[in-house]
């Protein structure tokens, strides 16, 4: 069991995006829309609602809009305040509560996600963290169980912990799978694991259970990411990192309640506007009425 209080959540948002241009070639892909909120607004909703106080954001020079987006914009509230516009304002005002704190450090080089995580251990010194992908968004009843649920376990058991999701047997090939061995996940628990494997062949998959892009981790991660040599692409793999630390200790998979969409994918991207628009109080309706009329059309 561990006392310190998990704070800070590290937001790799340096890449390219190349799997979304040219939409992503002048604006990053963490800022294009879903509704009406930029995709990135979701993963720091989802962090702050899970207790994270302080957001870590590893950037890029090319990336500055993303930290405008969470500065204070006096001129804009201004003259929303002016038009009556509260309601406006009032969203404007909260697209980061006053208790959290929004921090940037540049990735100078795309090194891969483990270089990006190591950028951030100025920040974060020795003490545990959170990993957040931006790419995916984990939409739930209850904003943040998951993660909340990743948090508190491993305040319990001090084990690193890797957000896992069940996938068909035709896309395993496609992600990161867990190895657990004999173990069963349920949802909302976790599991010791004994490996990740990088986009297996079915038939050499031990699980169906891929990496979602939610880690809880210890400080200790950083020394083993600086003693990690380029892996697969030439890059710094973070889950060869975590492979070092399972030498040492324990790591678990926690099996998520909540629905992923992979926003770094055209499809994902259309996939997760169409889902957060149903659920959006001023255009859902107008949205299923959309649906429907094309559905219509199709049956013609």
């Amino acid at each position: 069991m561990t006392d310190c209080k998990i704070t800070k959540a590290v937001i790799p948002v340096a890449g390219f995006g190349t799997r979304m241009l040219p939409a992503s070639k002048a604006i990053p892909k963490e800022l294009l829309p879903v509704v009406d909120e930029p995709a990135i607004q979701y993963v720091v909703n989802e962090a702050v609602a899970a207790g994270i106080t302080e957001i870590v954001l590893v950037s890029h020079a090319s990336k500055a809009a993303i930290e405008n987006h969470f500065d204070g914009h006096p001129e804009l509230e201004a003259q929303l305040e002016a038009k009556g516009k509260d309601a406006l304002l009032k969203r404007i005002r909260e697209t980061i509560p006053e208790t959290v704190r929004v921090i940037s450090v540049r990735q100078g080089k795309p090194r891969g996600l483990g270089h990006a995580v190591a950028c951030a251990a100025s920040v974060v010194g020795d003490a545990p963290f959170v990993v957040i992908l931006p790419d995916v968004l984990v939409d739930d009843d209850v904003p943040g169980r998951d993660l909340s649920a990743m948090l508190a376990r491993y305040q319990e058991t001090g084990a690193a912990q890797i957000m896992v999701e069940k996938v068909q047997d035709d896309r395993v090939d496609q992600y990161g799978i867990v190895d657990m061995g004999a173990g069963h996940l349920a949802a909302g628990e976790s599991q010791a694991m004994h490996a990740v494997v990088e986009k297996p062949a079915l038939d050499k998959a031990p699980s169906n259970w891929s990496v979602v892009g939610r880690y809880v981790l210890p400080g200790q991660i950083f020394s083993l990411l600086d003693a990690t040599p380029p892996g697969a692409g030439g890059e710094i793999q973070l889950t060869d990192a975590i492979a070092s630390l399972m030498e040492t200790q324990q790591a678990e998979a926690y099996g998520m309640q909540g629905r992923t969409f992979d926003c770094g994918s055209k499809l994902g991207y259309l996939e997760a506007v169409l889902h957060y628009a149903l659920k959006h109080p001023e255009v859902g309706q107008g949205m299923q009425a959309l649906l429907d009329r094309y559905a219509n059309k199709q049956e013609d």
